[in-house]
Parts: C-alpha cells; structure tokens; sequence
C-alpha cells in the first residue's frame, strides 16, 4: 500500500523531474505530459520507489525514482533532487537504478514476490481520503532465468506493444500500448577450461 499525502513538495516532482531529463542524454527537451505513475513500497516502509511515465517532444520516456528519509553514501552522482515534504519533512530523490534497495524491489518484483502498490490518499492532518487505481498496470512477461543476473531499465520505450523475447520482464500497460519497463539479463553460463592434453 503507498501512502499518499496531498501535501506540497518544494521542488515539486515536475520540477525535479524535468531538471533530471533535462540533464539526460536520452532525456529531450520541452514541456512534460504525464501519462501516469506506479509504486512499490519496501517490506520495512522506509522506501518508496515510484516510475513516472511522461510524453516529451516525441518520445515516451520512463523514470524510475526512490525516496527516502536519509542520503545514501556515496551516492551523490545519483541524487535527483532533495526536495520538503510538507508531512514528511526533508525527502532525498534518487536514480532508482543507483538506490540498492529499490534494485531489492524490482528483483522482488520480477520473481513475483511482491506487486505494484495500491494508493491511499490522506491529507496533511491524516485524514483518509480513499484510494484510486494507478494509471499504471504493471505486469510479468517472460521464464524465470536459472541464473538470475542483472535488472536494467528501459528509460526510452520505442518499442510498445512488443513481445519482447523470453527474458523475464516488468511491462507497463496504460491507456491502448504497453511497453517493457525493466528487464532481467541472466548471468551468462560459466565457461569452463578445457584440459590440456599432455604430448606422449
């Protein structure tokens, strides 16, 4: 379940979003539309990894973030924003590809452990103000690799309404397209020396 304030964020998450695309290669330029978002939570509620979907120019682009109460040593390279929550207080956003514990929920994710969070809405005294599906679906395509390798993201999705192939996959689906969100490259097999043979 993601809690939800209606609360106000300085920057604001088209703020920080837009300065960090900005600064992409793959990123482009020129105003933002959000097509939608999803979540996932933490099993210990400490952080909260959320994926805008956006139009930009002509390209349909995807950015996974984390937020989290504290700065992550070291990762300095990779802090998107440090933004204030007006319920929260001081929020520290993060490249989710760079957060070691949102890479934790995406591996989660794809081996079907945990699923996209619901949304609950409070406003700034705690009152509940109901819940709302995301615009967002997000789903599994693919085998499950034996050697499990290495997420990585698809920040730029070309290529919606493609199978993908056999590797295990997040998709994201909203309005009439889909496209691969995340996907899983397994480790390749261990190659083993052959014996040399000794001259008689």
């Amino acid at each position: 379940m993601a809690t939800i304030y209606t609360a106000e964020l300085n920057p604001s998450k088209r703020e920080f979003v837009t300065a960090w695309l900005d600064n992409q290669f793959w990123g482009g330029s020129g105003e933002i539309e959000l097509i939608g978002t999803y979540r996932f939570d933490d099993t210990s509620g400490e952080v909260g990894l959320e994926g805008f979907v956006m139009r930009r120019e002509e390209r349909i682009l995807h950015l996974p973030v984390t937020y989290r109460g504290a700065p992550i040593d070291g990762a300095d390279d990779y802090l998107i924003s440090q933004t204030h929550h007006s319920v929260l207080g001081d929020r520290w956003v993060y490249d989710a590809m760079a957060d070691p514990v949102g890479i934790h929920m995406l591996n989660q994710a794809l081996a079907g452990e945990i699923q996209q969070a619901e949304y609950h809405f409070y406003n700034e005294d705690g009152q509940y103000l109901g819940s709302e599906d995301s615009a967002i679906t997000l789903y599994i395509r693919g085998e499950l690799p034996e050697n499990w390798g290495t997420v990585s993201v698809h920040h730029v999705l070309d290529h919606l309404d493609e199978d993908g192939g056999e590797l295990r996959r997040l998709v994201g689906r909203w309005e009439d397209a889909s496209a691969t969100f995340f996907e899983l490259t397994p480790e390749p097999e261990p190659q083993t020396a052959p014996i040399p043979m000794m001259d008689e």
